[in-house]
């Protein structure tokens, strides 16, 4: 699938290069498409380097944590509902405590700390795969899990928010979580439904009714803080947590009588050699992403969808956020770009202003995700989970649509 989609991507760009040039008399459109791709190329490497450190730094970390016994401990919480949710992994596998904290920094929105998390959880769960190629279904599901999963605290988006003069920067952190909460749902639903995975049992009931209570919980209480109390507290949340787990860690295995200065060390190369093992798998997906921007084709597919709306007489308002939704799944400083051009356009405030927004946070950026997670572990048939990943994406674009026309319509 994922190969489908890539041919499918750059051919399409191609076309529409073609049709710039031959029919819209855009000589230039040539250039632009290869300037593009080598762009793309050099980013792909600045992100594998950037990645360098904090790969090599949390994998450091994270191997003293598993030595220590603190990982094992930790996974506990979650262990009932994952061997349900995923039972081709035992219980006590090492992989359900990766699998927990990649969730719990998604949650905080740690990106920089739930990307080496996730990539561990992916070798881990490789190491139970029979067959090295493809993606086991338990990788599938954490793989939608993690392309739509609920973040409680979207900062960057109320603080461009606040940058371009919104009267209320977090008037769509409400939107923004019921947009992210359903697409998690609805990715979990289909990836069940095809993995014949059983959700109506006692436990699995259990855990939602507790996680749905905890979202209702935060909503309750970050809904009445400004920007600035709210960017503080979650910062302070996080960054506390995220540093007492450092601590935690170290402090465990000193007490252990571990050799955490050469544990780090070990995990720190494996998290170096992983980095550099990423870049092809950056390369392919970038550049074809870039293509299709510089193509033009994005703006094509939105000239037609805002004709189609007007035709049949709906309201269009919101085919003005329909770029970012498009971008959203291919690029997230393409995205968050998209956010700001529209915000300075129509208004912080404006109906498609507020939409940008709610799309920029329902949903992760799904290509990206799946080059750099397939290519950790070297796999190159992902077999339906683009689809499940693209069925979670369209189920939040579709939610931040309607919550957005329900709360600022």
């Amino acid at each position: 699938m994922l190969q489908r989609i890539w041919l499918i991507f750059i051919l399409s760009a191609f076309l529409a290069t073609l049709w710039q040039v031959f029919f819209n008399h855009h000589l230039g459109s040539f250039a632009e498409v290869m300037q593009a791709i080598y762009a793309m190329s050099k980013l792909s490497v600045e992100i594998a380097i950037g990645l360098i450190g904090l790969l090599a730094f949390w994998m450091g970390i994270f191997q003293v944590a598993e030595r220590s016994g603190l990982i094992g401990k930790l996974s506990l919480v979650l262990e009932p509902l994952l061997c349900r949710l995923m039972p081709e992994i035992p219980r006590g596998h090492p992989a359900i405590g990766s699998i927990t904290m990649n969730m719990s920094a998604n949650v905080l929105g740690l990106d920089n700390a739930a990307t080496p998390f996730g990539i561990k959880a992916m070798q881990d769960m490789q190491s139970l795969s029979a067959d090295k190629g493809r993606l086991s279904d338990a990788q599938i599901l954490f793989l939608v899990l993690n392309t739509s999963s609920v973040t409680l605290f979207p900062i960057a988006v109320f603080l461009y928010r606040a940058e371009q003069g919104a009267v209320t920067p977090t008037d769509v952190f409400i939107p923004i979580l019921l947009a992210t909460s359903a697409s998690t749902m609805v990715g979990l639903v289909v990836t069940c439904w095809v993995q014949k995975v059983n959700l109506f049992n006692r436990i699995t009931f259990i855990y939602l009714a507790a996680i749905i209570s905890l979202l209702a919980a935060v909503l309750l209480y970050f809904s009445h803080l400004t920007a600035q109390q709210m960017s503080l507290q979650s910062s302070l949340i996080a960054n506390s947590l995220l540093l007492s787990f450092i601590a935690l860690v170290l402090a465990l295995g000193a007490y252990k009588k571990l050799n955490c200065y050469e544990l780090f060390v070990e995990g720190a190369k494996k998290g170096f050699d992983l980095a550099i093992s990423l870049i092809p798998y950056l390369i392919a997906m970038l550049f074809a992403i870039g293509m299709l921007r510089a193509s033009g084709l994005m703006d094509i597919i939105m000239t037609a969808i805002a004709s189609s709306v007007n035709y049949l007489g709906f309201d269009s308002r919101f085919v003005d956020g329909i770029p970012n939704a498009l971008m959203k799944p291919l690029s997230g400083s393409g995205a968050r770009a998209l956010m700001i051009e529209t915000m300075q356009h129509h208004g912080a405030d404006s109906f498609a202003g507020r939409l940008a927004s709610v799309l920029q946070g329902s949903t992760e950026t799904t290509f990206y995700i799946l080059a750099v997670y397939l290519g950790a572990v070297g796999i190159k048939y992902s077999r339906y989970a683009v689809a499940c990943c693209l069925a979670a994406d369209f189920a939040g674009i579709t939610c931040a649509i309607a919550v957005t026309y329900w709360f600022f319509g």
